[in-house]
């Protein structure tokens, strides 16, 4: 009796040790071991070598997370990313435009991080972003995720070409009409042909002379950032579209739709006195060293200051496993990882205000005070319009852009016809869509 007792007990012992090993076992493959999560970029190598560091030091400062990164060609994200929304694989966290984000955010396919934010304190301080930068990330009051860097446009010029011309150096501040007579001075023709343009990229879209338009005191073409409800080409968008048309007739700035994609190689090798571009080329300067002192000046005024709004940043699918784990690794991302990233790759400012001085501090010490000034310049203009369509119907209305505008800045359509024409087009659109 006693014998089978202690086989009882012995019998006993062991299920429980043995359920014990389970439940251990079990609760290992959970929590033992660090948290995954995926990122995805569209960087060039030499600025995802920086974000790699960066996530490093991340990571031994966090050892319970673990953070992976998928690199994406910047050439077919897009395709890349919306085959991913397809298969339902996003990673944890993803690169997106200000434009994908509210796309992917309306269709229901992006996390909120709202309560996370309002929760985040002093860690990542909201009110610390450059201004417009968080409102223009929110839909209906949820942030589906968070703006990193902001992109400003401007023109590149060859200080060389210009000291040589007898111009002087464009600057913050400068005039619409400065621009233009500088281009003209800057084209080289032989008879009635073009050898060299003294500006290279044409307006390619209204939104580039609505700058111009709401800097005279007229107003935007669009009449908000974030699905627009209407777009507006009064006597200043008019007037600013003719002047542009005229300068393309000239033959002094390249016309619209004129093919671009040798644009930098060309710039940097000399040939063009003037290019519109985005201030991401310093990265590439910098590497290259063309053999000619150049700079970089913001888009001009007529009246005030209107400059280009274009953030990027970082999003999550609806369905991420960790949120916790994935929102540590968005607050560093959103903020001071570009500290040490952005001084080997300066691409681009941070949204994070504070994240970017080693930005500024890198573009004065290589030489590049002009580029520190008209960036600097652009993020702090209290007006700021978008660069693009960012709505449901963005593609359609596009697509009428597209059939329309080269025409109308080539002179092939009046200006006072084609433009008006266009506009009742677009507003239709808008109207459908909203």
């Amino acid at each position: 009796m006693q014998r089978t007792k202690a086989f009882k007990t012995l019998a006993v012992l062991l299920l429980s040790l043995l359920a014990m090993t389970l439940v251990a076992a079990c609760g290992d493959s959970g929590s033992s071991g660090p948290a995954a999560v995926t990122v995805m970029t569209w960087e060039s190598a030499s600025t995802n070598a920086a974000i790699d560091a960066a996530l490093q030091k991340f990571m031994q400062q966090n050892p319970t997370i673990k953070v992976k990164r998928i690199a994406s060609p910047n050439s077919d994200y897009s395709q890349k990313l919306s085959s991913l929304v397809v298969a339902k694989k996003l990673p944890d966290i993803f690169w997106a435009g200000n434009d994908t984000e509210q796309q992917f955010g309306a269709q229901g396919l992006l996390y909120d991080w709202s309560s996370d934010a309002a929760k985040s304190g002093s860690t990542l301080d909201l009110n610390k972003f450059a201004p417009a930068s968080i409102e223009n990330w929110k839909t209906n009051n949820k942030l589906f995720g968070l703006p990193t860097l902001m992109n400003t446009y401007g023109f590149w010029y060859n200080a060389d070409l210009f000291a040589k011309a007898g111009l002087p150096l464009p600057k913050p501040g400068w005039t619409y009409d400065e621009m233009l007579h500088d281009a003209q001075v800057l084209t080289q023709k032989e008879g009635n042909k073009v050898t060299r343009y003294g500006l290279w990229a044409a307006p390619d879209s209204p939104f580039e002379i609505g700058y111009c338009a709401a800097s005279a005191g007229g107003q935007p073409f669009e009449d908000k950032i974030l699905t627009p409800t209407k777009v507006t080409a009064g006597p200043e968008f008019i007037d600013c579209a003719k002047k542009f048309v005229a300068a393309i007739k000239n033959g002094s700035i390249t016309p619209s739709g004129y093919n671009t994609d040798s644009a930098q190689d060309a710039f940097a090798s000399g040939k063009i006195p003037m290019v519109y571009f985005g201030q991401w080329l310093a990265a590439g300067f910098l590497q290259s060293k063309p053999a000619f002192k150049y700079g970089f000046a913001p888009v001009p005024v007529v009246k005030e200051s209107v400059q280009p709004y274009d953030a990027v940043g970082i999003c999550s699918p609806s369905y991420v496993q960790n949120p916790d784990a994935v929102w540590k690794v968005m607050q560093f991302l959103g903020s001071s990882a570009w500290e040490s990233i952005l001084p080997g790759s300066p691409v681009a400012p941070a949204a994070y205000v504070p994240a970017s001085t080693p930005y500024f501090n890198t573009l004065k010490s290589s030489g590049l005070q002009s580029v520190a000034d008209s960036v600097n310049y652009e993020l702090t203009a209290q007006k700021k319009l978008g660069i693009r369509f960012v709505a449901p119907w963005s593609t359609t209305a596009t697509n009428v852009i597209t059939a329309k505008w080269n025409d109308i800045m080539n002179g092939k359509t009046p200006v006072d016809t084609g433009i008006p024409d266009m506009v009742k087009q677009l507003n239709g659109i808008i109207q459908e869509g909203s």
